[in-house]
């Protein structure tokens, strides 16, 4: 039984995995600051952290997804990226109307 287990794992943890694994934890984060951003305001919430998350979880899953050849993961987090990056642009130029504006 424990050599299957070793014999398993020494298959399927590749390096590819590693990353695929790291990627799903970027995503998973950007609901855990959400979740918490919201619990402290008692409201629902998007904080702009949840934006940089998503988009390094999708860039590395999306990697990850053109490594495995997988075209369902490749459509999925490619649309992703967009919505990802235009609502990081809109954070961004925010900001530099706010600070044009202030001076």
């Amino acid at each position: 039984m424990a050599q299957n287990l070793v014999s398993w794992l020494s298959a399927h943890l590749t390096l590819w995995t590693f990353i695929g694994l790291f990627g799903q934890s970027m995503f998973m984060m950007r609901f855990v600051v959400q979740w918490i951003a919201s619990e402290r305001a008692k409201q629902s919430i998007v904080p702009n952290i949840f934006w940089y998350f998503s988009l390094a979880g999708g860039m590395i899953v999306f990697v990850y997804a053109v490594h495995q050849q997988d075209l369902v993961f490749m459509l999925g987090q490619g649309l992703g990226l967009f919505i990802y990056l235009r609502n990081i642009y809109f954070i961004h130029r925010k900001r530099f109307s706010a600070d044009v504006g202030n001076t």
